[in-house]
């Protein structure tokens, strides 16, 4: 009796720590641990239908497993997690490299400069736009064919796309090239997976952690790229001369790196990544301990969560978007006036104050605080931070440039605090 009456209440005490979570409740839950599995594999009294399963719920798994998964933790493997999050870095710089140009690169096209902003905004929102569209089509796909094919598949056509994007010179070439990268952005989806199915329960959590950072560093790393590498005949006129191919092409020079940086990460998968998908479990076992869509949906907390995390990414996305335009335009009609390189070094401060904050503060502040007092504080912080840039302008409409640029910084790395709230 004592031995099936423990699973039950460790399955009791784990609906309800989801159920019933508190200020403290661990944002990494594993799927082993929130609740959400199917109890359709246990009998009345707590037991399981399949008595040799291990818990990351392969039907095949022996006893020594169970006890080895249970009992001590294994060690982490650090080479591919490492392999992992630098392939995960690669879609954020992807994503923000050309946030630098992009204003400057469609003004170049004729677009009057009040419509810029309109037509930046449509551009950087379709990568993501495609992206969200396919992203159960790639899980689906990594469920089938095995994690590391679509990987790679998914890395090599973002790498062809996004180098491509330079040489656009009509805005309806960049808004084709920008839809293309998008179908293939769903490597985030299936690094997250090879993440987890490479760790423990333990180890999960200092997994993910790192995972955040190296996308965090992501988001320093595309603006340097692309601000940095931009109009290289400007820049570099004795590396690159006036009348080379990258003065017809401005922005190239800067897509082509940054598709090197994705064909990068697609070889290291390719040679150093190992295939996470265990085909050898039961198939209908595995089937019967899923949840349909409309079951996790209905699950307790869940519609919350994802309404937060859903105005969170609206908030967070939507400032992304507007930044660099309003960066871009003159004084005189309401933004910053900055340069390409400028924008670049605005943006890359935001993504290191970012990861800094989530590496340093937000462990402290969430234990402190909690979770819902966390969000308040950044729900404020936002606010605050919108508010900001236009009462910025009135102060260089004001002529006070030193005003401007003694509180600009510190006023960028502590907004940047907002990040928490992801």
């Amino acid at each position: 009796m004592a031995g099936t009456s423990e699973p039950a209440a460790n399955t009791r005490r784990r609906t309800s720590m989801v159920s019933n979570p508190d200020e403290n409740t661990p944002l990494l839950l594993v799927p082993e641990t929130t609740g959400l599995e199917s109890n359709s594999d246990l009998k009345p009294n707590g037991t399981s239908t399949e008595p040799s399963a291990a818990p990351d719920g392969h039907a095949n798994g022996t006893g020594a497993e169970a006890q080895e998964e249970e009992g001590e933790e294994r060690p982490m493997p650090y080479r591919q997690i490492l392999l992992l999050c630098y392939t995960a870095m690669t879609e954020p710089i992807a994503y923000f490299a050309i946030f630098p140009f992009m204003p400057e690169m469609i003004f170049r096209t004729g677009v009057p400069q009040s419509s810029v902003g309109f037509w930046t905004g449509i551009i950087e929102s379709l990568f993501s736009l495609v992206q969200m569209v396919l992203m159960i089509f790639y899980g689906r796909a990594a469920d089938r064919f095995g994690r590391k094919p679509v990987l790679i598949f998914s890395l090599g056509g973002m790498s062809v796309f996004t180098a491509l994007f330079g040489m656009s010179q009509t805005l309806w070439q960049m808004i084709l090239c920008r839809c293309l990268a998008g179908c293939f952005a769903g490597s985030v989806v299936t690094v997250r997976t090879m993440i987890s199915e490479n760790c423990t329960k333990q180890s999960q959590a200092k997994a993910f952690s790192w995972y955040m950072f190296t996308r965090n560093l992501g988001i320093f790393i595309g603006p340097l790229i692309g601000g940095g590498l931009a109009n290289p005949t400007e820049q570099f006129p004795k590396v690159f001369p006036p009348g080379s191919f990258f003065e017809t092409y401005r922005y190239a020079l800067s897509t082509y790196a940054t598709g090197a940086v994705c064909l990068s990460a697609t070889l290291t998968s390719l040679f150093g990544l190992k295939e996470t998908l265990d085909k050898t479990a039961d198939s209908g076992a595995k089937a019967k301990s899923q949840l349909s869509t409309t079951e996790v949906l209905k699950s307790p907390g869940v519609p919350m969560v994802l309404s937060i995390f859903g105005y969170v990414m609206l908030l967070g996305l939507g400032y992304t978007a507007v930044n660099p335009v309003f960066l871009y335009t003159d004084v005189e009609l309401g933004g910053w006036g900055f340069s390409d390189q400028q924008i670049a070094g605005v943006l890359a401060i935001a993504g290191a104050s970012q990861s800094l904050w989530m590496l340093l503060a937000f462990p402290f502040l969430q234990k402190r605080l909690g979770t819902g007092n966390l969000l308040r504080v950044c729900a404020v912080a936002w606010g605050l931070m919108f508010a900001g840039y236009p009462i910025l302008n009135e102060v260089l409409r004001h002529g006070s440039e030193t005003a401007f640029w003694a509180v600009w910084p510190p006023f960028l790395v502590i907004g940047s605090g907002v990040a928490m709230a992801y």
